[in-house]
């Protein structure tokens, strides 16, 4: 009985004393078990939010008796600043699954093309909140077909050493919890480009969706050939971009298309080569993995970085930008040909990864190339008709000219005319011919 009472009093002095969240700086979540000994839980992830961990045990009784309150009502007893530390905890975990879950990196780089063909097929002005519902839709959409890719290759990922971390096949987070995530953020975004782009950007970013992870997914572990399907899939965002700003999709608007495309191929086959025994590991049908010297895969490397050489020029020939961008797109295209061909002749690690390293390099100053020195519409005219600017002032002139006759004829409207006749003579003859004429009209 004394015994009981003092515990009471020695909670109540804990619970008052000058420190009050004492339980909380111990542990946020301890209890104490029947010998009075201090045992702490589960983290707060792993005790309310992820369904990979044990439950954690319930207090027995006597430490509820040798405390003095209820440990089920002992949250009441918390003080707010803890409960939102444990809230921004839980934030902060969720956040960095979802970051995980969608592989934000890739997506914002598929949101960069996606913007830079938005803002190259906006002619004239670029209207910026446009470019912000297709930058933000086109995240939503990549985020959805990333996490159901992992969603797919949840096994595989467990056998890999690079991606057995990820949140599902670490347990961070469960199968129906990153569907249903995916799910929601492929709907959304769908739904914000088809309501503020248009229905043709809406259809792309549903039909990229299905082909990264209906179609492209599977493959990778059925024929080589899922790198080409890989590449058509990263070439649809920058015809997004153009698709949701012009409305239609055309030649002009193909051109970064086509350089994603090409360029995708010698920085996948270059990963390939890095992650060979990866690769295998996860049951992945990789074109590296079926040619052992590698010859085959530099040479389809180098082979579609000599196909990004003419592209500078055709989007000069094109109107799309002005004539440097031709030259420094064929400068960086060079260099990156040098590297592929230095990979081809030395096919070892060092030399891929240079070429690996060399592609990173190649996307962002390309697409920066064309951003700066695009043409607009206006400029384009202009280019394509050199005359136009002679015509111009030409027809200002004419203008002025006609100004000063039409003033002139104003003028003399107003002022009178000695020998002009009298207008009741040409009312006399026109309405009613049959009345006689006057005298002074001459017949």
């Amino acid at each position: 009985m004394w015994r009981n009472s003092a515990a009471v009093n020695f909670s109540s002095k804990l619970l008052s004393s000058s420190n009050p969240n004492y339980f909380h700086y111990a542990s946020a979540f301890a209890f104490f078990n029947s010998n009075g000994v201090v045992e702490p839980a589960l983290s707060p992830y792993q005790r309310f939010y992820c369904s990979s961990a044990a439950p954690s045990p319930s207090p027995p009784s006597e430490s509820v008796l040798k405390l003095g309150f209820l440990a089920d009502k002992s949250d009441a007893f918390r003080p707010l600043s803890s409960k939102a530390r444990d809230a921004i905890q839980i934030a902060r975990y969720y956040s960095r699954c979802y970051w995980e879950l969608s592989k934000a990196r890739l997506s914002m780089l598929v949101v960069a093309t996606s913007g830079t063909g938005y803002v190259l097929g906006s002619g004239n002005a670029v209207n910026l909140a446009g470019l912000v519902c297709t930058c933000a839709g086109t995240m939503m959409v990549a985020a959805s077909a990333n996490s159901l890719n992992q969603v797919f290759e949840i096994k595989n990922d467990a056998k890999m050493r690079r991606t057995r971390q990820r949140p599902l096949p670490s347990g961070r987070i469960t199968v129906p919890h990153a569907v249903t995530f995916a799910s929601s953020a492929g709907l959304a975004g769908t739904a914000l480009l088809a309501s503020e782009a248009n229905m043709l950007a809406a259809g792309l970013a549903a039909s990229n969706l299905v082909l990264y992870a209906f179609v492209y997914t599977p493959l990778k572990q059925i024929h080589p050939v899922n790198t080409w399907v890989g590449a058509v899939v990263g070439a649809i965002p920058p015809l997004l971009g153009w698709a949701a700003a012009s409305g239609q999709i055309s030649l002009n608007g193909l051109i970064l298309p086509a350089a994603l495309y090409f360029w995708q191929i010698p920085h996948f086959m270059a990963l390939a080569y890095l992650c060979r025994d990866d690769y295998a590991a996860g049951g992945y049908r990789m074109f590296s993995l079926a040619d052992p010297s590698g010859q085959r895969t530099a040479a389809v490397a180098f082979r579609n970085c000599l196909y990004l050489i003419p592209l500078g020029f055709i989007a000069y020939d094109w109107g799309v930008t002005s004539g440097w961008f031709c030259v420094e797109s064929s400068l960086i295209t060079l260099a990156i040909s040098a590297a592929a061909f230095s990979f081809y002749r030395d096919r070892t690690t060092q030399k891929a990864r240079k070429m690996f390293y060399a592609s990173l390099l190649y996307l962002p100053v390309f697409m920066s190339g064309l951003l700066f020195h695009r043409l607009s519409e206006d400029q384009q005219c202009l280019a394509e008709n050199p005359d136009r600017i002679v015509e111009l002032s030409s027809s200002s002139e004419d203008l002025i000219e006609c100004g000063d006759v039409y003033q002139k004829k104003k003028v003399r409207r107003l002022t009178p005319d000695p020998q002009a006749r009298a207008p009741v003579a040409f009312a006399s003859i026109a309405p009613f011919p049959f009345l006689p004429v006057p005298t002074y009209v001459d017949p």
